[in-house]
């Protein structure tokens, strides 16, 4: 705190402004950011993609208006950003949840595949933490950057424990931001399951479930499920970004 003396001679006390700056360094602390993305603010997006494509315009705008939006007008509505690898849709969650960070809010960064590994390592019987822990920041944190959402094979499981987390954020209205390689679509329908006839014999059938199996994993949808996947169109503002892989464009590893 410190004293300050107002108009009329009455002297108060007043925050500090190192206050707000170690709560703002503490929140930051608990998001858990990659290093690589600590300083991937909406700004540096433009600067680092100065060719982009209007898709990629039009992903900077919702971002910016998700930031510009909170705390009043949001309503817990997130970004769902769509798009092939290395075209800068992590950088835009993590500018986001970078911004919302500055305006006071507490914020989670977290990988999915990485998450699934952790919560199946924690079933051990030896294990130092539990799953309750590793999902407490998911539930708790009023924003959430879900990263590289269905990049790991769907089972039973991964639909029971994804559909925990995003049920849980939607019914208490928290900002969750996703990123996937996966286009936002439905689960496919092959064209088998629309025009096979419906006697076949054994090898027909064979070849047909085959078929089916690798025309499917195309979408989000097939990635998550389709009661996973409808939710998230309520939840999300759906983006999808187009453009040249960046990293193989412009940041290829190099010695020189």
């Amino acid at each position: 705190m410190r004293i300050v003396e107002g108009p009329k001679g009455y002297r108060s006390a007043v925050p500090c402004v190192c206050r707000e700056s170690r709560r703002l360094n503490s929140r930051l602390s608990k998001a858990a950011i990659p290093k690589h993305y600590k300083h991937s603010t909406l700004d540096s997006f433009e600067s680092m993609y100065p060719e982009a494509s209007p898709t990629l315009f039009r992903a900077r705008q919702a971002a910016q208006k998700i930031v510009e939006s909170y705390p009043f007008a949001n309503q817990g509505i997130g970004l769902l950003l769509c798009g092939k690898v290395g075209i800068g849709k992590t950088h835009l969650a993590v500018g986001v949840l970078l911004g919302l960070i500055e305006k006071g809010a507490d914020g989670y960064f977290c990988e999915y595949v990485d998450l699934l590994r952790r919560i199946q390592q924690s079933y051990g019987d030896e294990s130092p933490i539990n799953e309750s822990s590793l999902l407490a920041p998911l539930f708790k944190m009023e924003v959430l950057v879900l990263d590289e959402l269905g990049s790991t094979k769907p089972t039973a499981w991964v639909y029971d424990t994804l559909a925990l987390i995003l049920n849980k954020r939607y019914n208490d209205r928290k900002i969750t931001i996703i990123t996937t390689n996966y286009p936002n679509l439905p689960p496919a329908k092959s064209e088998f399951e629309e025009q096979a006839p419906e006697q076949v014999d054994r090898f027909q059938d064979q070849l047909k479930e085959e078929a089916k199996e690798v025309m499917r994993v195309k979408t989000l949808g097939d990635r998550i499920g389709e009661r996973m996947w409808s939710r998230l169109q309520e939840m999300c503002y759906p983006v999808e970004l187009q453009g040249d892989d960046f990293r193989q464009k412009v940041k290829r590893a190099s010695l020189d």
